[in-house]
């Protein structure tokens, strides 16, 4: 590790007893202590210590380079700590690192649960909607939330979404001589007036959670007519192959449901509308799902519109497509891009079968009919057919 003048400090409720020979030494010489006002007091700190401005700046830290510097931070400081984002700036031997028990492994340890099956959130600076793709019927997670308040609007919000009979432990100052856990069901919660950090496990019970298959209900989305069909979305999505920590450019994304769905796989997607009506529904349909740091809009017409984006592993093309957007999306996607394209009009489909003979890939045109009632009796209602093209660059 070189000489670090930077160490980072993972602090317990237990304060300066339960850190080792290494981080004692390292805060005994520190010139400097970064840390909340907190963790200040938990390790005796007075004179040299620096309280974090809000909001929150790392940058400050690097005014010290070279000094004997300590930045003190909870439990882990790389799981929903300061320790990312201080050493994304730092060079490796510039920083030494001593954690301690992270709040989700004390939090564990009090529970019995198997941390490796319990899913761990960060909450005390993102909406609860986060937690929507996560719920399911006796899944347990564990979330970090910002004071007891914020505890109580969490099982106000999990009961007004049918979740209310989910088990739901609060628990503050994990480690230390002020620990309090309480258990209750989130429809009892009585209320919590705490305003320090407080941490909520929940065991998921009474609710219906979101499904993991392609072609979601198309109820589930706010739109103005112009929204890909639950079957031909999973017939899209199947083609577009998602995968986590991929990138979806959705040109012409109407309501964004291929871009939600695309999210909710674990990738990324960037929505391209040119309507300010439907750019506000995707945004709203991003928020419903719990998506807004998956799913970034772009207000504004095609190709134009991309000229600065990041390159996408995946694009798909609802409609609106001609030559020059399919020339310009082309030469802007590397080799291996997968493009998808739907056509509903006889020009777009005439357009796609030249592309299938020229460049390849599958053409496939898809023709669904619903079951209506005709009178006394039921017949098929039948949507316009669907061309869709995918291949890969």
């Amino acid at each position: 590790m070189g000489n670090p003048w930077l160490t980072i400090i993972g602090l317990g409720e237990d304060g300066l007893a339960g850190l080792s020979d290494a981080s004692r030494k390292a805060l005994g010489e520190a010139e400097a202590v970064f840390g909340g006002e907190r963790h200040l007091a938990l390790a005796g700190i007075t004179d040299r210590g620096r309280a974090w401005p809000v909001p929150f700046d790392a940058d400050i830290v690097l005014q010290c380079r070279g000094r004997p510097t300590v930045v003190l931070a909870s439990g882990d400081p790389f799981w929903h700590g300061a320790g990312g984002s201080l050493v994304g700036k730092l060079e490796a031997g510039e920083w030494v690192a001593h954690s301690a028990p992270s709040t989700f492994s004390l939090v564990a340890a009090r529970l019995g649960w198997r941390l490796e099956h319990v899913i761990c959130l960060g909450l005390h600076a993102a909406p609860f909607e986060r937690l929507l793709p996560h719920l399911s019927r006796d899944a347990r997670i564990i979330c970090l939330l910002r004071d007891g308040k914020a505890a109580s609007d969490l099982a106000r919000w999990l009961t007004d979404r049918g979740w209310g009979a989910s088990a739901m432990w609060t628990l503050s100052a994990l480690g230390g001589p002020r620990e309090f856990v309480t258990q209750h069901r989130a429809d009892d919660h009585a209320g919590e007036s705490d305003d320090s950090l407080v941490t909520v496990a929940l065991e998921a019970r009474g609710g219906h959670g979101i499904a993991r298959s392609s072609g979601l209900p198309d109820t589930l989305f706010a739109h103005d007519g112009q929204l890909t069909k639950r079957p031909v979305r999973a017939l899209a999505l199947s083609a577009l192959a998602p995968r986590p920590g991929e990138r979806l450019w959705d040109v012409g994304a109407g309501s964004g449901s291929i871009s939600i769905e695309w999210a909710l796989c674990g990738g990324t997607a960037i929505a391209v509308e040119a309507r300010g009506e439907r750019v506000a529904n995707i945004r709203s349909n991003a928020a419903s799902f719990g998506l807004e740091h998956r799913i970034a809009v772009i207000e504004g017409a095609a190709p134009a519109a991309l000229s600065d984006l990041a390159a996408p592993d995946a694009v798909f093309i609802g409609g609106g497509l001609d030559a020059d957007m399919f020339d310009a999306i082309w030469s802007r996607i590397a080799p291996g891009t997968r493009l998808v394209a739907h056509a509903v009009t006889l020009e777009t489909e005439a357009l796609l079968s030249d592309l299938h003979q020229r460049r390849g890939g599958e053409l496939m045109r898809v023709e669904i009919a619903h079951g209506e009632s005709l009178g006394r009796y039921r017949s098929w209602k039948a949507a316009r057919p669907i061309v869709q093209w995918s291949v890969v660059r």
